[in-house]
């Protein structure tokens, strides 16, 4: 079922990619990207900003045991492997667990506080979504666009809640630690659980560790918010919030789409169009991201 699902996943969303690329008018959104230049190439080093106050949430949980420097690095190449290689997601936290496993020996640590980190940002990307809906409700002249995204995240928002309640109740992990050992060596799935209970137990730490991901989040819509300006469309912050924070979440939400593609697209093409910015320059946003994406996944990984 799984390799008929991977197979079938590619032509859906490469089909849905395209349908947004002629739908919307290539040639006109390709010529604002021209017009905005080299200017643009300024995004891929302004996302290091948030990686890094996400590294600094990650440093937290790990209670300073490796260098911030080096989770910035490691929180780069996990996004990379996410974003850009088609492993419905997982392939990031795992890379993230070997390469830390080589500054810090205490692999079990290693693996709860990245199991840790993971629940956090999904808590984060919900209050994130949350404030980009209201923000979409305020500022929005499309209800229709509005209601479609309220209505997925309605739908998606029990499943944080069922991973939070498995994760608490101890027993996940020894289901799945016959995969993680093919790729992190000395994985104890008992030891494993106690760890990540006893990170779940401090809630402070939880909260600084949510904070610094909150503010990271913030920071990424800044990308937004200059893309906009630089293909001469600004867009008021608050929008920028919005259609960062609402086109995250319905990639995470459908996330058996690899990498994305067409899901990414469509959803940032629609929700610039609620705050009033035409197709073709919502087109050419949804373009720059991903070339943004493509650019800065390609170092990282290369830097790996």
């Amino acid at each position: 079922m799984m390799r008929r699902l991977n197979i079938l996943r590619w032509p859906a969303t490469i089909a849905l990619l395209a349908y947004v690329v002629l739908h919307n008018g290539i040639g006109d959104a390709w010529r604002l990207v021209e017009r905005a230049g080299p200017l643009l190439l300024w995004l891929v080093p302004l996302h290091a900003l948030p990686l890094l106050l996400d590294a600094r949430a990650w440093h937290l949980l790990l209670a300073r045991r490796i260098a911030l420097c080096t989770l910035w690095w490691i929180a780069a190449v996990r996004e990379a492997v996410s974003r850009l290689l088609p492993v419905f997601g997982i392939g990031g936290e795992l890379v993230g667990i070997r390469l830390g496993g080589r500054h810090l020996r205490d692999t079990g640590y290693m693996s709860a506080s990245v199991v840790v980190e993971v629940l956090v940002t999904i808590a984060v990307q919900y209050a994130f979504a949350m404030l980009g809906l209201v923000l979409l409700f305020l500022g929005s002249a499309n209800a229709d666009v509005a209601r479609a995204v309220a209505t997925a995240l309605l739908i998606s928002m029990p499943l944080p809640v069922v991973l939070f309640a498995l994760l608490r109740r101890g027993t996940i992990f020894r289901g799945i630690e016959r995969i993680a050992k093919r790729f992190v060596p000395r994985i104890d799935g008992r030891a494993l659980d106690a760890r990540i209970r006893a990170l779940l137990g401090q809630p402070r730490l939880l909260a600084a560790a949510f904070a610094w991901q909150f503010a990271g989040y913030l920071l990424g819509s800044v990308e937004i918010y200059f893309a906009l300006a630089l293909l001469g469309h600004p867009a008021a912050i608050g929008a920028s919030i919005a259609i960062e924070a609402l086109t995250q979440a319905v990639r995470q939400a459908v996330f058996i789409a690899p990498a994305g593609i067409g899901v990414q697209e469509v959803t940032m093409v629609a929700l610039a169009g609620a705050f009033g910015i035409d197709r073709e320059a919502a087109l050419s946003l949804a373009l720059v991201r991903r070339m943004r994406e493509l650019a800065w996944g390609t170092i990282a990984i290369m830097l790996w």
